[in-house]
């Protein structure tokens, strides 16, 4: 009786152990999702004061204003208000650029995050305080000049120099946002900062 050949079952090699001190694979990092939207706002606050500067810089408009017959310009900088405005708001801008840079570099390197961030906090606590006090400034001017002042003689210039007051809203409505966003950073700034004190 013939037999059947036996079936040889090749060994099972077992799976090479990893290196000891070997690093681990690279895994990608969760998103910082805080570092991206602190990111966000520095950018809206550089734009917006960005814009801000320039609406109002270009705000000019020249009327005859009765009862004399010579034409008379209405400027930004015939006021201090809005001298003051435009640069507070240049000094915003410039700021802001820098610390996008400095937010950019915290997020691609997250170990010098909390050392940043904790500079940034005075920084923006600064500019919040000088383009709110600017804003302020400017729509208090703005506003003596689209309602007048009755029990004084000061009256109403918007109603003859209407595009150079639009620009002038416009441009503190801006700023007004820009205030918002640099609020915003404050308490986002002040939350991560938090974040990352050991419990």
């Amino acid at each position: 009786m013939a037999t059947e050949p036996e079936k040889v079952v090749p060994p099972v090699e077992a799976a090479p152990e990893p290196e000891k001190g070997a690093p681990p694979p690279a895994t990608r990092g969760p998103t910082d999702y805080f570092a991206v939207a602190d990111v966000v706002l520095r950018f809206l606050v550089f734009a917006s004061a960005l814009v801000s500067v320039v609406v109002m810089s270009t705000s000019k408009q020249t009327e005859i204003s009765p009862p004399s017959p010579v034409p008379r310009p209405a400027k930004f900088n015939h006021s201090p208000a809005f001298i003051y405005f435009v640069a507070a708001l240049s000094v915003a801008g410039f700021f802001s650029i820098i610390t996008t840079m400095g937010s950019l570099y915290s997020l691609l390197k997250p170990g010098c995050s909390a050392k940043i961030i904790s500079h940034f906090i005075i920084i923006d606590v600064l500019l919040l305080g000088i383009v709110a006090s600017a804003t302020g400034a400017a729509a208090s001017v703005a506003y003596l000049g689209l309602k007048g002042n009755k029990h004084v003689p000061w009256g109403k210039v918007c109603g003859m120099y209407g595009k150079f007051c639009r620009y002038l809203g416009a441009s503190i409505g801006v700023s007004l946002f820009a205030t918002v966003m640099l609020v915003l950073l404050v308490l986002l700034s002040v939350y991560s900062l938090s974040k990352k004190i050991p419990k």
